[in-house]
């Protein structure tokens, strides 16, 4: 999970802040000395580290923190609002041209996941209404071009290609062209990449540059690379002139040194992290968000957006009021199931919550596997079986486990946390209604079948 160990390292050196009634410098000092090691060790630039620190330590030492009623929480938003600047304060979207195709010129080097990008921008910019198009460039790689067609095929995206003889400058300037006929509004044009920077390489993307003159040109860089990720960022805006910076593989990667320091060293915005392989995976970044993360406070906004975009309203307004008539059923469940895990890896969606530290998530068991137990479980019954789980016999469980090739055990765990679920949305209920509902234990929550 993205800046796993530097957020575990930062909230454990605010909790000895805390405990504190009182802050001398020294306490701060020694703490800020822990936050210089915790963002080296998470790869961050080291003269990104020194003037990040040098600013934070001459504003936390000043008269109004030491002397504060709660000093240790004056530090933490300090240092809230530095991490924020640091990733560029603001949330950096793409621009368009005033006159269309708007042109989007993606660079970067082999490997660091360029062409998947163009075809999950396309596919955020078609949510958008757009109707975007593919261009494929890279005619060095072998299958490319393929992969690029493969890409769009699974976002609906048109693919733009003239194989692997032309030149990169001509099939980019031809496929504006074919935008333009064909209705496309923006076009995004994957570049070839390679191992390593060379003149050979930047030349040829500077002929691309000039010849389709680009609205933004965005560099994609792999978060794993760390450091040589923020050297690959400087040479390319030195060549190309650089408008913005996709990272992606973030979610593999627990230092997440490469987003921290990007805008410090180039000045240009990361506009997207990429999160995972799907197209929601893909996330516009929000620097005062990801501060949150990293500092245990959670990101209730982000939370928000990603169950706006799993959730269909219809359904949910019929949810409500099943709950609200207590007459959920193995369906109702098995819906909602399948869009939370819409929003991705449940232990990402609880790393929002705020509260939530990286720590208390370690010695959390989440077994994704058994969400698709669970359904298939609920597969293997009858739709009446479905709405009304007090018919399931012996007989009928047996064949339940046998089409599921699940447990009797397991069909009877899941009707019991089925149940759990119903008492307690009843007890929820009654309590927002002004009537005396079923009670269970002070905070008893039904044990979910994705924790062991």
């Amino acid at each position: 999970m993205a800046f796993e160990n530097l957020g575990e390292k930062l909230q454990n050196v605010f909790k000895k802040l805390k405990g504190k009634g009182k802050l001398s410098e020294k306490d701060v000092r020694d703490a800020m000395r822990e936050v210089r090691l915790a963002l080296l060790e998470a790869d961050v630039n080291f003269r990104v580290v020194k003037d990040f620190v040098a600013t934070l330590t001459e504003k936390a030492v000043g008269h109004a923190v030491l002397e504060a009623l709660n000093p240790g929480q004056q530090v933490i938003k300090l240092v809230d609002q530095e991490l924020t600047a640091l990733m560029g304060s603001t949330q950096s979207q793409l621009t368009f041209s005033s006159k269309p195709p708007t042109v989007y010129m993606m660079v970067g080097l082999q490997g660091a996941g360029k062409t998947t990008s163009c075809g999950k921008i396309a596919g955020i910019l078609r949510k958008q209404g757009k109707q975007p198009l593919l261009v494929a460039c890279d005619i060095y790689r072998p299958a490319a071009i393929k992969q690029l067609q493969v890409v769009g095929k699974t976002y609906n995206i048109p693919v733009f290609e003239m194989g692997d003889k032309a030149d990169p400058a001509n099939i980019a300037e031809k496929g504006i062209e074919y935008a333009n006929k064909n209705g496309h509004d923006v076009v995004l044009i994957d570049t070839a990449g390679r191992l390593h920077i060379d003149e050979a390489l930047m030349e040829e993307l500077v002929r691309v540059r000039t010849t389709v003159k680009p609205q933004e040109i965005l560099l994609v860089i792999d978060a794993m690379t760390g450091q040589d990720a923020v050297n690959v960022a400087k040479t390319f805006d030195e060549t190309l002139g650089l408008d913005g910076i996709i990272v992606t593989k973030l979610d593999s990667d627990t230092r997440g040194g490469a987003v921290l320091s990007v805008k410090a060293i180039t000045g240009k915005p990361v506009k997207y992290v990429g999160m995972g392989e799907k197209l929601e995976d893909m996330e516009p970044f929000y620097p005062d968000r990801m501060a949150s993360r990293i500092l245990g406070m959670g990101d209730v906004l982000s939370l928000i957006d990603k169950a706006q975009q799993a959730f269909d309203e219809k359904q949910a307004a019929e949810l409500e009021a099943k709950i609200r008539q207590n007459s959920l059923t193995l369906d109702d469940f098995l819906q909602q199931m399948q869009q939370m895990k819409k929003m991705g890896p449940l232990k990402d969606i609880l790393s929002m919550m705020p509260g939530v530290n990286q720590s208390q998530l370690a010695g959390v068991d989440i077994d994704e596997k058994s969400t698709a137990h669970v359904e298939a479980i609920i597969q293997s019954m009858t739709p009446h079986e479905r709405r009304d789980p007090s018919v399931l016999n012996g007989s009928r469980k047996r064949r339940i486990a046998a089409g599921s090739g699940r447990t009797i055990q397991e069909v009877n765990r899941l009707l019991k946390q089925f149940e759990e679920m119903r008492k307690m949305m009843k007890g929820f209920t009654g309590n927002m209604s002004g009537k005396k509902g079923k009670k269970g234990r002070k905070g008893m929550m039904p044990n979910l079948p994705f924790f062991n």
